[in-house]
């Protein structure tokens, strides 16, 4: 078995590599010098394909609105963008409302930067690194190189199935092909380093930038683990992507060959960003203490004390290390009643265990169980329908692990028992958590603000991540600092 799978994934590369000569499109790319075969994606469809995805990504995760903030973002990239290879692109550089540090591009010039992202940025120059590295990704064409790789090697995997009479090869290679489209390679990622150092140093910006900023991202994506129990940086084998850790070693070998002097903007950054939104907004819902508040659409409901709550776009989901599960969201109706819609719409496949008209807070809604599986565990799936506002249902799928104790029972039924709506105060006292500029006084530590930030847990690690500080550092005098408020 083991010798046939070698053997088919040897004549698949032989086929894939012999495939390319008869294309014959490789070209020099003029940004990095490399021949590169992106043939399959012309950049007037890079264009294309940027213009026909940028109303999903919006519609996704939504524009940030606050305007200062957007026009100092577009006023970087504009920098940036200003001396690359490709002046065939028009750059179109856009905030996202979310809370998550991420940056990506589009083809065809499209430019992504979360708020959350733009937080954790310590100096206009760090911010600017980010936004350089995602223009190296589009003029590197890294986008047409693995779509125009990608159609080649699923071509060579089916016709190489069809001669050998076998599905196995084309699954084996579309698990490859969809994971070469899904991220970027390590040389890819690699080389949008090295074109953002470029633009960074072209644009007057300080390039060690690139590095710090990387550095801190390493030191947030752990602390990310750790406030969510997990293992630390690690490197899977589907991961495309360098280890931040080898990254930042080899931008900064590569900044000593620029000039270590340009614009780095500390301060006016921090003034730009000052009052801004942090973690999930108003418009998104968040969590305070044990309790979801969702202000601009005014419900809030309780989650179980050890659970570990991700708001996305759609859906809240909180999980627990036993293995319990509750996941919320909010959908129409087809203005059915709870109980008809949960029965005849909701799950009209599914067996329902017992289902009966419920009473939530003064609220129509309905329950119904059924066995399932959650993430290959076999536990009880409880539904909840309630009915909110006109043509809209709020719904729980809470996932039970068999031997779960009473107490646990208890709190996973009292969540979705606990949706109600917002009382006129609340919403008026309870609101999304901002960043606040300080200048730090004799007197004042890194525990001292630290203790004054409306978090529960990890206040000193946060507040390290926030401003870069290493473990060692301590605040000076005199010298601006982000907290959150």
């Amino acid at each position: 078995m083991v010798l046939k799978t070698m053997l088919k994934t040897k004549l698949l590369t032989l086929f894939t590599l012999c495939a390319l000569p008869m294309i014959s499109a490789c070209s020099t790319n003029p940004a990095t010098g490399r021949t590169q075969f992106a043939a399959l994606m012309s950049p007037q469809q890079e264009s294309q394909v940027g213009a026909q995805e940028h109303p999903e990504i919006i519609k996704e995760y939504g524009l940030y609105d606050n305007q200062q903030v957007v026009n100092y973002v577009n006023r970087i990239g504009a920098k940036i963008a200003k001396d690359t290879e490709r002046p065939d692109v028009t750059y179109k550089f856009t905030v996202l409302d979310s809370p998550v540090v991420n940056a990506f591009a589009l083809p065809g010039g499209y430019v992504y930067t979360t708020r959350g992202l733009v937080a954790l940025a310590g100096s206009e120059a760090e911010l600017a690194a980010v936004l350089a590295h995602e223009v190296g990704h589009i003029t590197g064409r890294h986008s047409a190189e693995r779509y125009s790789r990608g159609v080649v090697t699923s071509l060579g995997a089916n016709v190489l199935a069809a001669a050998i009479d076998s599905s196995g090869a084309t699954q084996a290679l579309g698990l490859g092909s969809q994971l070469y489209l899904s991220s970027y390679s390590r040389s890819q990622e690699d080389e949008a380093d090295t074109l953002g150092i470029r633009y960074l140093s072209r644009a007057g910006y300080d390039p060690s930038a690139m590095s710090s900023f990387l550095q801190n991202l390493q030191n947030s994506s752990a602390l990310e683990a750790q406030i969510d129990g997990r293992s630390g940086e690690g490197f899977s084998y589907f991961s495309t992507h360098p280890a931040t850790s080898d990254r930042v070693a080899k931008t900064r070998g590569e900044v000593a060959g620029y000039p270590q002097q340009g614009i780095i903007n500390h301060a006016e950054h921090l003034a730009m960003i000052d009052g801004m939104t942090y973690g999930d907004s108003e418009k998104q819902g968040f969590v305070r203490g044990n309790t979801f508040y969702h202000p601009a659409l005014g419900f809030k409901f309780n989650v179980p004390a050890d659970f570990n709550v991700v708001n996305k776009p759609s859906e809240v989901v909180a999980v627990s290390k036993s293995g319990a599960i509750i996941v919320f969201d909010l959908v129409s109706s087809g203005n059915k009643d709870a109980y008809s819609y949960l029965t005849q719409s909701w799950m009209k496949s599914e067996p329902l265990s017992a289902p009966e008209r419920i009473n939530v807070n003064g609220i129509n809604a309905a329950t119904a169980g059924f066995q399932g599986r959650v993430n290959g565990q076999v536990m009880t799936i409880q539904l909840v329908a309630i009915e909110y506002g006109a043509g809209k249902v709020a719904r729980f799928q809470i996932g039970i692990p068999q031997n779960i104790s009473q107490a646990q029972l208890d709190a996973l039924k009292s969540a979705s028992y606990s949706f109600g709506n917002m009382s006129a105060s609340e919403k008026a006292s309870i609101k999304p958590m901002r960043i606040d500029v300080f200048t730090a006084g004799a007197g004042d530590t890194v525990a001292s603000i630290a203790a004054q930030m409306p978090f529960d847990t990890f206040k000193e690690e946060r507040f390290r991540v926030l401003n870069g500080l290493s473990r060692s550092d301590t605040l000076k005098a005199g010298v601006q600092y982000k907290t959150i408020r």
